[in-house]
């Protein structure tokens, strides 16, 4: 009998059974179609050698005016800077919580021996150190958790002193005001903050764990505080110095002398207990140091207060302080259910920032030393007018320079409204009050309870809300913007589910897909079935789209239904129109643009660089990924007679490998009836013999295996390899009926 030729059908069938998916494919991982031929995906090789902190759910990439090219990594408990491999905590401020002791602020420029007056019952502040003159400064008074006010009581009756001067100094990125000093001299307003530590710290492991004990006597610490270790020693090859010294978050409270952490990375050593001393030393920080509350030198670690924290347990945003001995009395914002996610958009070269229902914030790319400095408030900017205090997502309009808010609180109010959009003036992001003279305003949605997400075209601003779809559009004076609703009952699943890719939008609602390019349509999905019923809708916010452009691909990241996180993916070839899927754990995805190739990021706290080589680079070395293809069943004359395979010529490629013997492995499966088992396997590997002229790998492979239908498998787990599949062909016959 000739040889059969396999041809299948681009894509993968999950909407009928195997059998009657005959000349397709059934079911894959780590593979892709590419003019109609499966191959294995692209690698990704880990970005830098530090990890952040939290799960990253948002990446936003542009270039400065200066050509620097930033990363912006919105994560569950901070917001960076991601520019040269490293990361710089750009997280806005919340609240300030100042129960600590034994810290000693130095002010230059006053007139001071003091004694030491007690601010709280468990801080003592002291002037020190001052201009030459004399007299004395008193007691200090009072100190209140934000904006503190320090106000010098009497005796500046000395010689040299006239007039009455306020000033604002700053120590740790804490704002204290110096109320009625007199002096004849300006104040300088610089603050020292020197710390005293109470005791050495030691760290702890056992047997390979992830989690590390610290012990540190009284430390005062709560769950959620955010830690950075310095100077710290390896612990025994364990946990090598370079991890320790980074900044941790603490998961638990053992009791008032210890805490646990979690490493965030551990070396392949077993059945071991080492113990890392860390030696403190008094250390200073400037009032030129910013960030993480003055860069602290070695032997400092600094805590911030968890505050702001959600039933998903992410702390974010206090003042960061030195840590000495001190008693924790940490200010806990509402809990509340919402995940944390970021919208991020540029204004100009600076970027403003939005969490999720949360606050409106902005980093200014162009300041004195931008990767140092926090991103502030929105309201604080120069000139800012009834900003926004809070919003589901913000962007920024490219055509006529608006920034808008969805879902913000109405002018004069503090309250959220679900369903008000409003936008600041044209090149002004900071007055939002609309005039006779600006183009400032709002909008109101009338269908829907909340706007959950909006996405920028070309030509247009989509704005979904849970139960319709509007298109929002710019107008001009008297009205700026306009909105019109497009479509009812459509859903969409999280936030970050829809993305525009040049006209066009996808977005995966409820058990559907859907795209508009001018119209609503839903998007007929060969795979719908094998996606939502096996999805965890407890878990959908954490769904986002991506765009793979250099395959015509969107990517949709989903938790399956027995995973908390994000560990599949389903991918719809808009060249193509086929659906794919895999898994992987990832927690969010920005295309290539500013950077060559994709950027990702793992939920191990890295970043990593997609469709670069071919291998997982999460671990070092890198190693192979496993990927394979799976056929529908096929048979000869519907089955009546059984067939008998006797050998398969393959048709692979393996252009561009690295490995000296690339190979992938094809396996044919017989069974007799479409609901039984596989009951034989023959499988042959195929691997590459030469590359010049042709490129050349085994001829054939003899098989024997006798059954109603078949199937074929390819499946590879070598480093350093690729491989696209051709058509290869069968040498089957029938071969009766018993």
């Amino acid at each position: 009998m000739p040889l059969t030729k396999l041809q299948f059908q681009p894509g993968i069938n999950r909407e009928s059974t195997s059998y009657s998916n005959e000349g397709g494919w059934y079911d894959m991982d780590k593979v892709r179609f590419r003019m109609g031929y499966p191959e294995k995906i692209g690698g990704w090789t880990k970005l830098g050698i530090k990890s952040f902190l939290g799960s990253c759910r948002a990446l936003h990439s542009w270039r400065t005016i200066a050509l620097n090219n930033y990363l912006g990594v919105g994560t569950s408990d901070k917001y960076y800077i991601e520019e040269g491999q490293a990361y710089y905590d750009i997280t806005p401020i919340r609240l300030f919580v100042d129960t600590r002791e034994n810290i000693t602020i130095s002010v230059l420029g006053v007139s001071a021996s003091a004694d030491v007056g007690e601010v709280t019952t468990s801080q003592n502040l002291e002037l020190v150190d001052g201009v030459s003159s004399t007299g004395s400064v008193g007691q200090v008074a009072v100190v209140t958790n934000v904006d503190t006010t320090v106000v010098l009581s009497d005796g500046l009756a000395a010689t040299g002193f006239s007039g009455s001067i306020t000033t604002s100094i700053t120590a740790a990125n804490v704002s204290i005001t110096l109320v009625g000093v007199s002096a004849t001299g300006s104040v300088s307003g610089v603050v020292q903050a020197v710390t005293r530590f109470s005791s050495d710290i030691s760290f702890s492991a056992t047997n390979a764990s992830s989690t590390i004990t610290v012990t540190d006597t009284d430390h005062g610490a709560v769950e959620g505080d955010f830690i950075t270790f310095s100077n710290a020693v390896s612990l025994g090859g364990l946990i090598t110095a370079d991890v320790l010294n980074q900044e941790y978050k603490i998961n638990s409270i053992v009791d008032s002398n210890s805490y646990t952490i979690t490493a965030r990375e551990v070396n392949s050593v077993s059945s071991i207990t080492v113990d890392g001393e860390y030696t403190p030393v008094a250390v200073t920080a400037n009032s030129s140091d910013s960030g993480n509350g003055g860069i602290l030198t070695a032997g400092s670690y600094q805590i911030n207060t968890g505050l702001d924290t959600s039933v998903y347990g992410n702390g974010w945003g206090a003042g960061t302080w030195s840590r000495g001995a001190w008693n924790s009395a940490a200010v806990i914002d509402t809990l509340t259910d919402t995940l944390r996610l970021w919208s991020h958009d540029n204004f100009g070269e600076d970027l403003i920032i939005n969490v999720y229902n949360g606050g409106i914030y902005y980093w200014d790319a162009s300041a004195v030393a931008p990767l140092t400095t926090r991103a502030v408030p929105l309201s604080s900017l120069s000139g800012a007018s009834n900003t926004p205090t809070v919003a589901a997502k913000v962007i920024v309009s490219d055509v006529d320079r608006h920034v808008i808010a969805f879902g913000a609180n109405p002018l004069g109010s503090s309250v959220q409204d679900p369903l008000l959009i409003r936008f600041s003036d044209q090149e002004n992001a900071a007055d939002w009050t609309p005039t006779t003279t600006n183009t400032a305003g709002d909008l109101l949605i009338g269908s829907g309870s909340r706007i959950v997400t909006a996405l920028e075209t070309r030509q247009q601003i989509l704005v979904f809300t849970d139960a319709s779809l509007h298109v929002m559009q710019y107008l001009g004076p008297p009205f700026t913007f306009g909105i019109n609703m497009i479509s009812e009952n459509v859903t969409i699943t999280s936030p970050n589910s829809a993305i525009a890719i040049e006209d066009n939008v996808f977005w995966m609602g409820n058990n559907e897909f859907y795209t508009y390019g001018g119209a609503v349509q839903k998007l007929p999905c060969t795979v719908r079935d094998y996606v939502f019923s096996d999805f965890n809708q407890n878990q959908s916010e954490k769904v986002f789209a991506a765009s793979n452009t250099s395959f015509s691909e969107v990517w949709w990241y989903y938790p399956s239904a027995n995973s908390d996180n994000v560990d599949r993916y389903v991918v719809y070839n808009y060249q193509q129109n086929i659906w794919y899927y895999g898994t992987l754990a990832r927690g969010a995805w920005i295309d290539r643009g500013v950077e060559q190739n994709p950027i990702a990021a793992g939920l191990d706290g890295y970043l990593y660089t997609h469709e670069n080589g071919f291998d997982d680079g999460s671990q070092n070395p890198p190693t192979a990924i496993s990927a394979y293809i799976e056929s529908s069943q096929f048979d000869i004359g519907d089955g009546n007679n059984f067939s008998f395979v006797s050998r398969i010529i393959p048709d692979v490629t393996f252009r561009d490998s690295t490995a000296s013997s690339p190979s992938v492995t094809f396996t044919m499966k017989a069974r007799n009836f479409p609901g039984g088992n596989y009951l034989q396997e023959d499988d042959s590997i195929i691997t590459k013999t030469a590359t010049v002229p042709v490129e050349q790998f085994t001829n054939q492979a003899n098989i024997r295996l006798r059954g109603r239908s078949m199937a074929l498998r390819v499946d590879s787990n070598e480093i350093g390899m690729t491989w696209r599949l051709g058509s290869p062909r069968v040498d089957v016959r029938q071969d009766g009926r018993r």
